[in-house]
């Protein structure tokens, strides 16, 4: 397992995790804090992962419960941040209320030891990797995602993943950055929610 103290913040999605194991997965590494990023914090499927229910779990535990699913979530309201029926994650990173999400992010990590919280197992599925995450490494955080077998894989492992999905890792013409923003926009494009119609 790598080592979660060189991380400044991690992220888990909760998919179908029993309770006690997911909360097993948040002592390893001692978060303090669960910053909920999941526009809307509910699940059918596992009602304690819903926001109240899990709000409470996670004080029972001593750990803090953030919502910023408003700032950060990955179903944008705003019919203006979705291009041909796909959510805009360049245009949404743009917004002052994401800038101003991510900094509230930036604050916890001085107070707690703080998760991004989502729905998806596998982080290139998830917005929480693909934009949230993407923003906070941009800052110059070190990110790692707890996966569901209790490891942590650095955000670059998961970029360097990325790169090799989208296949442009031996692309000579195109420098490394511009490799990986073209990777990190085709696969959001891939993944991200869309409009029902």
């Amino acid at each position: 397992m790598t080592r979660s103290a060189a991380y400044d913040l991690l992220t888990i999605g909760h998919s179908n995790l029993a309770a006690d194991r997911f909360i097993s997965l948040l002592k390893t590494p001692g978060i303090s804090a669960i910053a909920d990023v999941r526009s809307v914090p509910f699940s059918r499927w596992c009602p304690w992962f819903s926001g109240k229910a899990l709000a409470q779990r996670l004080a029972g535990e001593g750990i803090a419960y953030i919502a910023l699913g408003d700032a950060l979530g990955g179903r944008p309201r705003d019919p203006q941040l979705y291009c041909d029926g796909v959510a805009d994650y360049e245009a949404m990173a743009g917004r002052p209320e994401f800038v101003a999400g991510l900094e509230r992010v930036v604050d916890e990590t001085g107070r707690h030891r703080v998760c991004l919280l989502c729905a998806e197992r596998e982080p290139l599925d998830c917005h929480r990797c693909l934009l949230v995450g993407r923003a906070l490494a941009e800052r110059g955080l070190a990110l790692g995602h707890i996966r569901a077998d209790g490891t942590v894989e650095p955000h670059a492992a998961t970029e360097a993943r990325l790169l090799a999905l989208a296949g442009g890792e031996g692309d000579l013409f195109r420098d490394s950055a511009t490799r990986l923003a073209d990777a990190y926009r085709r696969r959001a494009r891939a993944v991200a929610a869309r409009v029902k119609a």
